[in-house]
């Protein structure tokens, strides 16, 4: 793999992780068999150095997953537009890991790490609509083999 070009904004792998943690939404990219590269914008939640989310049982990402694990995932922190510099604040964070499939309680936690993290003011609802939609909703997990960031702050 290679190293980050700019290795002056290059931050530790535990500032990284704390904005993998923090941000709201990431990009995962994978590979189709045709070579073509697609991003999608994902609800995650990271936890136990794993990304985790869910979907559908049938799709474009499950198609690529399925021809290629490998994935990488990218999030951006705080930014802060510098209109006078030219420039912009900002932190980020790209992992590359391989994606597999999770079941039976690292399934079940996974979606209740989401349910903490984007409604958390509704957890038994959320529980209530885990099961209503348990037969149609895959959980993945990202196992992270490399993490780097940046930021210029």
């Amino acid at each position: 793999m290679k190293e980050v070009r700019r290795s002056d904004r290059e931050i530790s792998s535990q500032e990284s992780k704390c904005i993998l943690d923090t941000a709201e939404y990431g990009i995962m990219s994978t590979v189709g068999t045709d070579g073509q590269p697609y991003g999608l914008p994902l609800s995650y939640v990271y936890k136990n150095d794993c990304i985790y989310f869910h979907c559908a049982v049938s799709g474009h990402k499950l198609e690529n997953i399925e021809h290629n694990s490998k994935v990488s995932f990218c999030v951006v922190g705080k930014t802060k537009v510098l209109p006078d510099k030219f420039a912009t604040e900002y932190e980020s964070t790209v992992v590359f890991g391989v994606v597999s499939e999770v079941n039976g309680a690292e399934r079940y936690d996974a979606l209740l790490w989401l349910l903490e993290k984007y409604c958390s003011d509704f957890i038994a609802e959320g529980k209530q609509y885990i099961e209503q939609k348990d037969k149609i909703t895959k959980v993945l997990k990202i196992e992270i083999g490399r993490i780097s960031g940046k930021a210029r702050r």
